[in-house]
């Protein structure tokens, strides 16, 4: 989803119809033989524009349900040494955002190896429409964003603290995913809409 193949082409045709209309029904009424077809272009109109508005509401709601996102390249794994079988840690560094990470991902399922790059985010709720997240979910043949990704986890934010002074101050977040940790460094503008004891979804993709 880009901004330039969605958002601009659906305000374009919203801000076009919503100038237009007026001056068309003054400039051009309705002919008396073609009244039917004439109301049924101004119907058609006004479909477009609440369709273009509820696509908005549930991009905007898409957005703030997405409480972090960006690329990652794994940079190794273990780096303090092997301690389970079935688990490995990730060291990563984002390409954005110049976020730096370690997460535990069960490798068993879901195997990674250094180098590689994916895309990590985390969100408040699965649900494509924005739903809250109520700490029961069943996928149950709904599409949800869980669907745009590879591996998923769901977890609560422990503790939140900050490293350094001045311009170099780093926020960092901790989580937890069922014993499954995270730790997640850098500019505290980038992980603003994280907040202590939340719960968090989050999702990988490789790239």
């Amino acid at each position: 989803m880009t901004w330039g193949k969605t958002v601009f082409p659906c305000f374009l045709i919203s801000f076009t119809l919503v100038l237009e209309a007026p001056l068309i029904s003054l400039m051009f009424p309705c002919p008396q033989n073609v009244i039917p077809s004439c109301y049924l272009f101004r119907v058609l109109n006004l479909q477009i524009l609440f369709s273009c508005y509820l696509w908005r509401e549930k991009f905007a709601a898409r957005m703030e349900n997405t409480l972090f996102a960006d690329i990652f390249k794994v940079i190794q794994l273990d780096p303090d040494g092997k301690k389970f079988d079935k688990a490995s840690r990730i060291e990563a560094q984002s390409e954005q955002l110049d976020m730096y990470m370690q997460l535990d991902v069960n490798t068993d399922i879901y195997p990674m190896h250094a180098g590689e790059k994916f895309a990590m985010s985390l969100a408040s709720t699965l649900d494509l429409d924005g739903t809250p997240d109520t700490g029961y979910y069943t996928q149950a043949g709904r599409k949800s964003l869980a669907d745009k990704f590879e591996y998923v986890m769901h977890g609560k934010i422990y503790k939140i603290s900050e490293e350094g002074s001045g311009p170099n101050v780093k926020g960092v977040i901790y989580a937890s995913y069922g014993g499954l940790l995270m730790m997640l460094s850098g500019d505290p503008a980038n992980t603003a809409k994280l907040d202590l004891d939340q719960r968090v979804f989050l999702l990988i993709r490789k790239v």
